[in-house]
């Protein structure tokens, strides 16, 4: 009895190991993978990698398409650069030799961590730009330069005038030309004579006799 049950239990490890080396029937595995905020937008150079079998990789073309074979119950990874991880499970006891299926990858944003960046490498760097440093002038000291005379005759030589200051130059234009091209009529030798003329015609006016 002892020798028959011992003969069971050998022909079942041996065909239960049987069963394990038996390999899963292959088949093409097909698809389109997909943005899953918006099916009709294609996810290129997808990385797609069969974890069942010794971590075989292949990726998706710049259509999103992608196709090579696999075995049934083989786990399937999708990864891309901007999205979530899709793990997709080829189905066992398919009817055909292939199966498709569209695979929709989710964005996924990851916020990375604040990195200040500084131009010291060491503090020893650090320490002697920091002793050397040229402490910044208050506002004391920037108004005193910006108003010393250097200051404001180089910024005489190149700011502009402005509207108000043109209009008094253009007034002061106009008034020294009006006063060269009026003429005083004391001066004219012609308004002299007219003068005299009206003058002495006025003395002949009141003679007598004439009321």
């Amino acid at each position: 009895m002892k020798k028959l049950i011992g003969f069971l239990f050998f022909l079942f490890i041996t065909a239960t190991a049987f069963a394990q080396k038996q390999e899963a029937p292959i088949v093409q595995f097909s698809g389109i993978v997909h943005n899953a905020d918006s099916v009709g937008v294609i996810v290129p150079y997808v990385s797609i990698v069969n974890t069942t079998n010794k971590n075989l990789v292949n990726i998706s073309n710049y259509k999103g398409y992608f196709s090579f074979p696999a075995h049934e119950r083989d786990t399937i990874r999708f990864t891309c650069v901007g999205y979530a991880p899709v793990i997709i499970v080829i189905p066992a006891n398919i009817t055909s030799k292939s199966y498709t299926s569209q695979v929709m990858l989710k964005p996924q944003i990851i916020n990375l961590p604040v990195f200040h960046v500084f131009p010291w490498a060491t503090t020893e760097e650090f320490r002697k730009d920091f002793i050397s440093m040229k402490i910044a002038d208050d506002d004391l000291a920037i108004a005193q330069k910006n108003l010393s005379r250097t200051s404001i005759l180089s910024l005489q030589r190149t700011l502009p005038r402005d509207g108000s200051e043109m209009n008094g130059f253009q007034d002061f234009h106009n008034s020294v030309l009006n006063s060269h091209s009026i003429t005083n009529p004391l001066l004219n030798p012609f308004n002299w004579g007219s003068l005299i003329k009206e003058i002495s015609d006025g003395d002949k006016s009141r003679t007598p006799g004439t009321n």
